[in-house]
């Protein structure tokens, strides 16, 4: 596929909402994951001290 411009490109033939809400969403969920986990962890860990 040839795009002539960032717009186009951006666009993506009419799915770039699609496409990058897609990307958005994934990046998302690969940036909170790791947190989310860390957090779960650390409160585990703080359950078993306390028990």
């Amino acid at each position: 596929m040839n795009w002539h411009s960032a717009t186009e490109f951006f666009a993506m033939g009419g799915h770039g909402l699609y496409v990058w809400g897609s990307y958005g969403a994934a990046l998302a969920i690969a940036v909170l994951e790791p947190w989310l986990a860390a957090r779960r962890h650390a409160r585990a860990l703080q359950a078993e001290a306390d028990a």
